[in-house]
């Protein structure tokens, strides 16, 4: 008999409970993280600089 009553219990607690915690959590959010394209374009850029370079040099040695 205890255990039908076990089976109306909710194993995560209220939800009721649930959505007042998450919404008084007090957690610092984490610090947004800088974007890695600029960086990506310019590693490219300085790649096909270095490359016209090299084949200006090869062309007219």
């Amino acid at each position: 008999m205890s255990q039908k009553n076990e089976e109306n219990v909710d194993p995560a607690g209220s939800t009721v409970m649930f959505q007042k915690f998450v919404s008084e959590n007090d957690e610092p959010q984490a610090p947004p993280r800088r974007p890695i394209t600029p960086y990506v374009l310019a590693g490219a850029g300085a790649v096909v600089a270095i490359a016209i370079i090299v084949a200006v040099v090869v062309t007219w040695s």
